[in-house]
């Protein structure tokens, strides 16, 4: 019988503040330039076209090429079913019940549980990973009053679409050097997986109740962050995820800010602008590699550089008031959002059904 072991939630291995003292392979190297150059093109392609919600454009490309190391039909097809069944929530139940709070929340828990059931059994992390972040915006957007519904399906459709096709394209430029070793099995007991979903369906509704009541409409970032530091699915995870979200988020934010002083009058240039995104998320991409491609500081600056450019970036608003509320509301987030897992996480462990026992990884 596998018994409890106590893990400090806040230590780990390499990160932004204390990254791996090593050279990235070349597998690693061409991850980077598919995540620097397929976010970068996402956001040009919507600046140019002129589509609205460029988050999406240049947020999906670094989820697809940024989490997940490979191109196979598995993956597309889990990207692609993720992208019907989000729209198919926001276009139906969105305008169905928005505008009743019970109803809305009922459903909104049927879907997350959904989602975090998907990520718990490890075979389609990927659609509910993608899944949750992308319901999370595309929720955050509609409940704005001067919303399009339609306009916000449509996009996420084109953003999905275009996401495919700029990481086929991105394989085909930059594929891997060698073949990749395929990640360890992890093995669970029932009651973890009962404790994950429950844990973080619970944390991710309080979530979207909190910011609907509070109609903190300006708090993207933030929404999407108290998110992805569920990523891990339990309480030893969720504290790494959120200290590195919250590096990650402060270090976004700088660059960023750095860039808007370089740039000045000129951020109304697209080139010079899609230039600064790219390298920007090429450093942050390095760093992602050095933390083991997981959801960690790395990925939070980029995934914080991409709704800052993509969202908040125009020639008529620059990036100066929103990156520093960007900052502010994500801290205050992450840490409501940790305490709200660490109260779950206590609660659950005192019934056998749904305790935690730290999974044991076992190799093919």
């Amino acid at each position: 019988m596998l018994k409890p072991q106590l893990k400090l939630p806040f230590i780990r291995k390499g990160s932004v503040s204390k990254p791996a003292h090593r050279g990235l392979t070349a597998n690693e190297v061409r991850q980077c330039l598919r995540v620097a150059f397929g976010a970068a093109l996402g956001f040009t392609i919507s600046k140019v076209m002129g589509w609205n919600y460029g988050t999406f454009f240049t947020v999906y490309p670094m989820l697809l090429l940024g989490l997940v190391p490979v191109l196979n039909s598995h993956i597309i097809r889990q990207f692609l079913a993720n992208a019907a069944l989000v729209t198919a929530f926001v276009f139906v139940v969105q305008g169905m019940f928005g505008d009743q709070p019970i109803p809305m929340t009922i459903a909104v828990i049927m879907i997350f549980a959904f989602m975090f059931s998907c990520m718990s059994k490890g075979a389609n992390f990927l659609f509910g990973a993608v899944g949750m972040v992308g319901l999370s915006m595309q929720l955050h957007f509609a409940s704005y009053s001067s919303a399009s519904v339609s306009d916000l399906v449509m996009s996420n459709v084109a953003a999905s679409l275009l996401t495919i096709l700029l990481a086929m394209l991105m394989h085909f430029i930059f594929p891997d050097v060698e073949a990749r070793a395929k990640p360890p099995v992890i093995t669970k007991p029932d009651s973890n997986r009962r404790h994950e979903v429950i844990l973080a369906t619970t944390v991710a509704t309080l979530s979207f109740i909190v910011f609907q009541v509070l109609d903190l409409q300006d708090s993207l970032s933030a929404q999407v962050s108290s998110v992805l530091i569920l990523f891990p699915l339990n309480w030893y995870g969720a504290g790494r995820s959120a200290l590195n979200r919250a590096i990650g988020t402060l270090i976004g934010c700088n660059i960023g800010l750095a860039w808007q002083f370089i740039l000045l009058d000129h951020s109304g240039i697209l080139w010079f602008v899609s230039i600064a995104l790219w390298i920007s998320v090429m450093l942050f991409a390095r760093y992602h590699m050095l933390e083991g491609g997981g959801s960690g500081a790395g990925f939070g600056a980029m995934t914080t550089m991409g709704i800052l450019f993509g969202q908040y970036l125009t020639p008529q608003q620059d990036l100066v008031y929103n990156a520093l509320y960007r900052f502010t509301s994500v801290t205050v987030s992450v840490v409501l959002t940790l305490m709200a897992v660490y109260g779950m996480h206590r609660l659950l462990n005192k019934f056998a059904n749904t305790r935690f026992i730290i999974p044991t990884p076992v190799n093919n």
